[in-house]
Order: C-alpha cells, then structure tokens, then sequence
C-alpha cells in the first residue's frame, strides 16, 4: 500500500454529510460539523470561503476546495451578503442534535434551480482513529483544485443519479465522495512540487516507489538497505544515496519514523499491550521499541497513550434513520432571512 492510500484509510465517506445544493442569493453556509475535512464542488456560481482566521478564498465553477477542520466556517455568495439580508443555513448533521432525516438521503435543494443560482456538492468526512491526522498535518488550512466542464457534468449527474435510486445511494454516494477526495488530493500534491511532502514525492521515482510502498505496507518486516535496493533493481550505495537525498533522511531513519508512526496510531486507537505493539511495528522486545518511541516522539508510549486517551476521539456514527437510511444529507439552519 502507498502512503496516501494507507493515510486515507483512517478518513472516509462513510455515512458522510451529502447535499446537492443549489443557492439563490444573497445567503451564507456554516459548517459546524468539527469534520477532519471538508469538501465543496462548485458546479455552476461559487462564492467565497471565510475561514476562523479571517483568510477568504473565493472558489468558482468548476473549482472543489478541501477545508481543513474542526473549527466551523463559512460559505458565502459574496463577503458583503453576511452585512444584510440574506439566507442563513448551516451543516451540522455530525454534532449531537443534528437536524438530518432519513428522507434527505438523496441531498436537497435550497432555492429555485436556475442558471444563475449556484450549485454545490457538499461531502464532509468523517475519521475512524488517529490515523488520518498524519495527513491532514501536511495540508494547509484550504486547498482549491479546479476541474474541467465535463468533470463537473459527470459529478452532477452522478449526485442526481444518487438522489433519485434508493437502493444503494448511500454507498454510491460515500464512494462518489471518497474518489473525489482522492483525486482532489492526487492534483493538489502534484502541483504543490517541492511543498509536497517528502512521502508523496518519492512514489514518482522509480527507485524509492518500491521502497516507499514496502514501508507503508510491511513495516514490520526486517527490512535492510540491501533488500530495498534489490527491490528496486539498483546497488546499494545507489539506492542509500538516492533514498536520503530525495527524502531528507537515509532508509532505515524513514522506516523507524514510519514504525512510530504506526504505532502512535495503535497506542491512540486499540488496547494492545506495549509488547505487542513493539512486535506489530517491527521490534523483538518493548524495551528497544520504547527506546526509539521516546526518541522520536519526545515521550514513553505509556505517556502518550495516556496523553491521547485524554483527548477527545472522532465522533461517533449518526443514529440510523427511520427505514433504515444512515443520517447523511445536510440541513438548513432554519432557512429564514436574517439580517445581521
């Protein structure tokens, strides 16, 4: 497994907030859902993005913009419309009290569908354990990646489809979701060019992609300089020195910080004993795995364990729906006209 998909797998569209919105201005969008991450694809209008730190960014037809959580934010048609009347909503369905039903499975419309208004899908994720954290570290607080005109007809038309069959619309929804967050990311990492990091780099040269892989998948595995490099087809003192002028750190550094890595991940999210987390991540006794843990993460295992249980975890899964229908769409707040 690569890096990114193995980072991926602790955050996914599983039960996820959905809507296909279409707005008629003037109105405002809070999302209030603490979600790891966000996204928004503008079909046709856009708006602007007011993030906590006062950072805007206005997105347009054609862009899907990935927000960073847990803190709430702001979509808006234009900055000045939050100044008067205007149309207030909010997606809040992963917070306790979450005002979403069954019936909105398939997504729902907000104003009258015209050429003018503005069409959004909306997909907030949710995280099962830490692992996610390790990638969403690397991302800054936004990221916008334009698409072209028939990928965006090809989005809506499978949302509509989504919105109009029961029968699995859930599941077709959640895997829309989840490829688009996996695209999204894939075009930003790739011209993000030296701001990538260092992982997502490396899977584009020959040489270090095995390896990278191999770590990611295999971590416990008594991996050595001389087997990667055989994996790759290279000699050993090339690939060593390809492998820590690319990545920044020699071979078996990278392969220890991924073993603690995964083990930080183990500590926060299951009640395996140190021992046998010192086993899964690669090391013959807990004494040598203590070692290495507190010498790259500044603290014992049994001290970040206890660190981590102190913090609150992902929330939990929404309650089921009547007719068995997972609690998925987003809501209005109250879909009044306020004026502030």
């Amino acid at each position: 497994m690569d890096p990114l998909s193995s980072l991926l797998s602790g955050i996914r569209a599983e039960g996820s907030v959905v809507t296909h919105a279409v707005l008629t201005a003037p109105w405002t969008i809070r999302f209030a859902d603490a979600a790891p991450l966000v996204m928004i694809s503008v079909l046709r209008g856009g708006g602007t993005l007011r993030l906590p730190d006062g950072t805007q960014r206005a997105i347009g037809p054609g862009d899907t913009a990935v927000v960073r959580g847990p803190e709430p934010f702001h979509l808006v048609d234009h900055p000045a419309s939050v100044h008067g009347a205007h149309a207030a909503y909010e997606i809040a369905c992963f917070t306790d009290g979450g005002e979403c039903t069954g019936e909105e499975l398939g997504g729902i419309h907000w104003g009258v569908d015209t050429e003018e208004a503005t069409a959004l899908i909306v997909g907030a994720y949710r995280a099962s354990g830490r692992r996610h954290e390790r990638l969403v570290r690397v991302l800054p607080p936004v990221l916008v990646v334009g698409a072209d005109a028939e990928v965006c007809a090809w989005l809506e038309s499978a949302a509509a489809d989504a919105a109009h069959h029961s029968a699995g619309s859930q599941a077709l929804m959640d895997r829309l979701l989840d490829w688009a967050l996996v695209c999204t990311l894939r075009s930003w990492f790739d011209k993000a060019g030296a701001a990538a990091p260092s992982w997502y780099r490396g899977l584009a040269d020959p040489v270090l992609a095995p390896a990278l892989e191999s770590f990611h998948d295999r971590p416990a595995a008594p991996w050595t300089v001389a087997s990667l490099a055989a994996r790759a087809g290279v000699s050993r003192a090339l690939f060593a020195k390809r492998f820590t002028r690319l990545m920044g750190r020699p071979p078996l550094a990278y392969l220890t910080e991924c073993r603690m890595d995964e083990a930080e991940v183990l500590l926060s999210d299951t009640d395996l004993g140190i021992a046998e987390i010192a086993r899964t991540v690669g090391y013959a006794d807990a004494f040598g795995f203590s070692a290495a843990f507190k010498r790259l993460k500044g603290m014992s295992p049994s001290a970040y364990r206890a660190t981590t249980a102190a913090k609150p975890g992902p929330p939990a899964p929404s309650t089921p729906a009547a007719g068995g229908a997972a609690t998925t769409a987003a809501t209005p707040a109250t879909g009044d006209v306020v004026t502030e």
